[in-house]
């Protein structure tokens, strides 16, 4: 299927291949089997500025902390703002879980 320059499918077996994986080192394993390392490293950074931006910092703290760009900083902001909620959907599942002071 040629998706180029259109959504990705959101019926993907690669979805509901994800909620099979049942630790984080599976979850890891799989991640690094299907992308780059720059691949990771770009989710990996939007996810770590999504939750700095949720938690209230701002551009300037997360530009010296981090080093990402504004642009990415923005784009994530965006998604975060104005997306599916599915970062504030999962930062409230990790803080039930006590997981979001490992993330």
């Amino acid at each position: 299927m040629n998706n180029r320059n259109k959504r990705s499918n959101p019926e993907s077996d690669l979805y509901r291949a994800i909620l099979t994986l049942k630790t984080e080192q599976e979850c890891y394993d799989f991640f690094t089997d299907l992308c780059t390392v720059s691949e990771l490293k770009a989710m990996e950074q939007r996810f770590e500025l999504a939750k700095l931006l949720n938690d209230g910092l701002i551009y300037n703290d997360i530009l010296e902390k981090t080093g990402a760009s504004s642009a990415t900083i923005s784009r994530v902001n965006r998604s975060l703002n104005y997306g599916t909620d599915s970062y504030r959907t999962i930062f409230s599942r990790m803080k039930q879980t006590g997981e979001e002071d490992k993330a």
